[in-house]
């Protein structure tokens, strides 16, 4: 019997186990012989399955111009990346013309059609894992405002969950993600796309989105909580940021969250002046710097969940050696242990190792 190891995206019904499948507990999921069907593979996945082995007697593997793909070229091969990709556009487009409702004609905020469109986005990805493994391979948008703003509100509503937030409290942090940029629809195009570095006039500009984002969301009947995360979440615990130079005391709990989401975001997008920076090299930049600017209590759990939707996940390190992210190192989440080939590097214990792309 020959066998063929595939990600759980890869899966299709019909496809038999030719292992048994235990859960991250031990618990047994799937024995050997097993034949999937859509259940089973749902199942797979809502348990964080990465990969599964299954019988194959063709024992094809599909190749680029006879090159085993990447990691992320599989992902975006997959019937489910396509799928979602589908309904992130789709999202998109409609989320573009309800904000600009809002800002052009004073229309009211519909924050249960908002809450809709993003929640389909949500079911398409089921976990966190497929979340963030979509999010990575969705980097091809140059929109500043509007695919940042659904980012950030799927992130947040990911965060939401691992702190084990009320579900009424959830769907709040996910508008809160969807509005907090709104007040960038009226800075000038020529300051958000500028290329090189802005002046201090230009800075200042960008600056003013978070009053007039506000502006625009003072007199609408939503959540308070939305309002004031739009207006702070450029706010820093260490009395860093603006509009006033809040300490962490002053900054509301759900400003800080969406700071977080609209850091991590805005640093592994694509901009006009550079390409995504690995969200690794974010990790370690957060790990370095963040905790006198973002809350402790917000930014660990959000370290290590994200770092953790990337285990299994092939990555390339400073040195050129490539291997796969094995085990989460709660010490320092940008340096997990890696598999590469038939040995394990800690990044924990080789300070001068890092990791720099996934691949």
């Amino acid at each position: 019997m020959q066998k063929s190891i595939l990600f759980v995206f890869e899966l299709e019904a019909g496809m038999i186990i030719a292992e048994d499948v235990f859960s991250p507990t031990g618990q047994l999921l799937a024995p050997a012989h097993t034949r999937l069907d859509n259940a089973s593979i749902k199942k797979l996945r809502l348990y964080n399955i990465t990969t599964v082995a299954v019988i194959d007697d063709n024992n094809e593997v599909r190749k680029i111009d006879g090159i085993e793909p990447t990691y992320c070229e599989r992902v975006q091969q997959s019937a489910d990346f396509q799928a979602f990709k589908a309904e992130y556009t789709q999202n998109l487009e409609d989320f573009h013309d309800a904000i600009n409702d809002i800002v052009k004609h004073n229309a009211p905020v519909d924050t249960n059609a908002l809450l809709e469109e993003t929640g389909s986005l949500l079911e398409a990805t089921e976990n966190s894992f497929y979340l963030f493994d979509m999010l990575h391979n969705m980097r091809e948008f140059d929109d500043v405002t509007f695919a940042h703003c659904l980012n950030v509100a799927l992130i947040a509503n990911m965060m939401g969950k691992w702190l084990k937030f009320p579900e009424e409290d959830i769907k709040v942090l996910t508008l809160c993600g969807l509005l907090h940029d709104i007040g960038k629809l009226t800075t000038p195009e020529h300051i958000l796309m500028k290329p090189g570095k802005l002046t201090d006039g230009e800075y200042d500009i960008i600056k003013n989105h978070v009053k007039d984002g506000y502006q625009y969301l003072k007199k609408q009947d939503i959540d308070p909580r939305i309002k004031e995360a739009c207006l702070f979440h450029h706010e820093r615990c260490d009395g860093t940021g603006y509009p006033y130079g809040f300490t962490s005391k002053k900054i509301p709990a759900f400003a800080k969250i969406i700071s977080i989401a609209d850091v991590y975001d805005a640093m592994t997008a694509k901009r006009v002046y550079r390409g995504p920076i690995c969200p690794f090299t974010v990790v370690k930049f957060l790990e370095s710097e963040g905790y006198s600017k973002y809350d402790p209590h917000y930014l660990l759990p959000f370290l290590e969940n994200v770092v953790a939707t990337y285990i299994n996940t092939t990555v390339r390190l400073n040195n050129g050696q490539t291997g796969d992210v094995v085990l989460l190192n709660k010490l320092s989440p940008s340096k997990p242990l890696l598999k590469c080939g038939h040995t394990f590097i800690d990044l924990y214990e080789h300070p001068e190792l890092k990791i720099e792309a996934i691949i």
